[in-house]
């Protein structure tokens, strides 16, 4: 039976990280499906100061970011007819309801997500993704790579 594996992807030093530690798993890699997803969310308050012309080229940045990160991934040896990208234009609350809802519509196995330190400040005011996950998906497996 194959693995769905979701892996969620942005322009941080943090998903860099994760991918190329997911690179190293030693998975068989015709036993996995793997979809690169990249979730917008609702756009906040300060966003609008960016321009719209900024606004409406990020789905075209991140389609490239995801793209490249197929690229290395097939590099690595996995097969590419394995490997999906996503955007979800559409935006969502949080990230986090974006994947959940990706992860129960797309019937997804397991999900890894990168994470980097936060002060306790940080994560009170944003909150916690990785938390969000746990206690929504129950029966998930979520692997966390934490960077620095």
């Amino acid at each position: 039976m194959k693995q769905s594996i979701l892996i969620a992807v942005n322009d941080s030093f943090s998903s860099k990280a994760t991918l190329e530690y997911f690179s190293t798993l030693k998975f068989r890699p015709d036993s996995i499906d793997v979809t690169l997803i990249h979730v917008f969310r609702k756009p906040a308050a300060g966003d609008e100061f960016m321009g719209k012309s900024f606004m409406a080229a990020q789905p075209e940045r991140y389609l490239s970011i995801l793209e490249k990160a197929k690229l290395d991934l097939v590099e690595t040896g996995m097969p590419e007819e394995n490997i999906q990208v996503k955007i979800v234009n559409e935006p969502c609350e949080t990230v986090a309801d974006g994947i959940i809802e990706e992860f129960k519509k797309g019937g997804h196995t397991m999900i890894v997500i990168g994470r980097r330190k936060k002060s306790k400040a940080e994560e009170f005011i944003k909150g916690d993704l990785c938390i969000k996950l746990v206690r929504e998906l129950e029966g998930a497996a979520i692997l966390t790579v934490k960077t620095h």
